[in-house]
């Protein structure tokens, strides 16, 4: 049975269609793992129900104890597909189960009596995956990267699936009926080192508003137990080498060094325990102590939603030493709670943070220009607060999941009449 547009009018059923996230789940968010990717899936996807559509999030069961699906809200939920072992596969991994993952994907569709027209995709795997079922089936089909294999295996070493990755990353930007671009600099990206064929539509992500909002500083600072005194600068990410992590402990040391004022890095993980993300704290923490700056340091651990905006809002700094990153949800989170971002000047952190006006940005692996970037903001209070306002007013201008669920919706349902009508440009 395929499910007619819902029009509010005359009550008529909704149409179901289905975001794909097969290593991110989205319903993880609530138990603290808030990394960018699920966070955007079950963000967009909850804006998508409160306009009209059935939202159906697809991913892969990763643990036995997992419930099979997840109700957010009662047109959003969170569906898990068992495709090879119940427990965690790391995502270079996850190739081999993707077939599988798509013949639960279709059997899901076969038992319930339903066919999704439109399916959005995210990360390469899920790609991989929408492309499969495009040859299939009619449907229409979205893909948003969230990143880029070109870009990750640019250092380091690459995974047995990096030439797949590549390839693949390269077939969704030319065959699907269009990928969106979080941000203007991701799109350049996509053009310049992916494929100059296909069809691109820039939609920025967003923040939670009623999440997160700006709060007095002091409020927060005391519920985390923080003297009103202190310096504090941020870090909220992974524990990933390409987040740069390693460049800001060497800056904060170097300011620690220099300054009497009493500093404080919190650092707040994500709940990653893949082998890497280990090794990399492991190895970030070893520094930390071979710089003497352990007293000053704080590894927080993976912070829920509900708490997080407090840690923004009580930072004086949030920094982002990223060395790519394709939109930047942690500099809009942390701007909506009023706390300038310095952050490297690459990806779309060159679109969503604003020099001089709601934070710096200074060149990825550069010590000493991120320290300085630093203190400047530190020992301008008057320029700080301004900041802080102009901050929370350009999220909540420009920023907001209803928004980015707003512009998809429209595409969506642009996509859906022009494949029945045999015209298929997005416009």
């Amino acid at each position: 049975m395929v499910m007619g547009l819902y029009d509010r009018s005359k009550n008529q059923p909704r149409q179901a269609i289905a975001l794909i996230s097969d290593y991110s789940d989205p319903a993880l968010i609530d138990q603290g793992d808030g990394c960018g990717q699920n966070v955007y899936v079950r963000q967009v996807g909850e804006a998508l129900s409160q306009l009209g559509w059935q939202v159906d999030m697809f991913t892969r069961k990763a643990s036995p104890d997992d419930a099979p699906i997840v109700e957010h809200n009662p047109h959003c939920r969170t569906i898990r597909l068992v495709a090879g072992p119940e427990e965690f596969v790391h995502r270079d991994e996850l190739m081999e189960h993707m077939p599988a993952f798509i013949q639960a994907f279709q059997k899901f569709q076969t038992k319930g009596g339903s066919h999704y027209p439109l399916i959005h995709t995210n990360y390469w795997l899920s790609g991989w995956a929408g492309l499969k079922l495009k040859q299939h089936s009619n449907v229409q089909l979205i893909h948003t990267y969230h990143s880029f294999g070109v870009v990750k295996y640019e250092t380091g070493s690459k995974p047995a699936c990096s030439d797949l990755r590549i390839q693949t990353e390269r077939e969704v930007l030319e065959n699907a009926h269009c990928v969106v671009a979080t941000s203007p600099q991701e799109e350049r990206l996509m053009r310049s080192l992916i494929s100059t064929k296909g069809r691109v539509q820039v939609i920025p992500g967003g923040a939670d508003l009623d999440t997160f909002r700006a709060i007095p500083k002091g409020k927060a600072r005391k519920e985390l137990g923080f003297e009103a005194q202190e310096k504090i600068v941020l870090y909220v990410g992974r524990f990933d080498p390409r987040g740069g992590l390693e460049t800001l402990v060497r800056a904060f040391a170097q300011l620690s060094q220099a300054g009497t004022e009493p500093l404080k890095l919190l650092i707040v993980g994500d709940g990653d325990t893949t082998p890497e993300a280990i090794r990399e704290q492991q190895r970030i923490k070893a520094q930390v102590e071979q710089l003497g700056i352990t007293a000053s340091v704080t590894f927080v651990g993976a912070v829920g939603h509900d708490i997080l905006p407090l840690y923004y809002t009580a930072a004086d700094i949030c920094a982002i030493p990223s060395y790519d990153e394709p939109f930047g949800l942690v500099a809009i989170e942390a701007m909506a709670c009023g706390t300038p971002v310095v952050a490297s000047a690459v990806g779309g952190l060159r679109f969503t943070v604003l020099p001089e006006e709601t934070g710096l940005l200074v060149e990825p692996q550069n010590v000493d220009e991120l320290a300085t970037a630093i203190e400047r903001i530190f020992s301008d209070e008057v320029w700080s607060q301004k900041m802080r306002k102009q901050a929370t007013e350009r999220v909540q201008r420009n920023f907001s999941w209803a928004a980015a669920g707003a512009q998809l919706s429209d595409l969506y349902r642009r996509l859906l009449a022009q494949s029945l009508s045999g015209d298929l440009r997005v416009s």
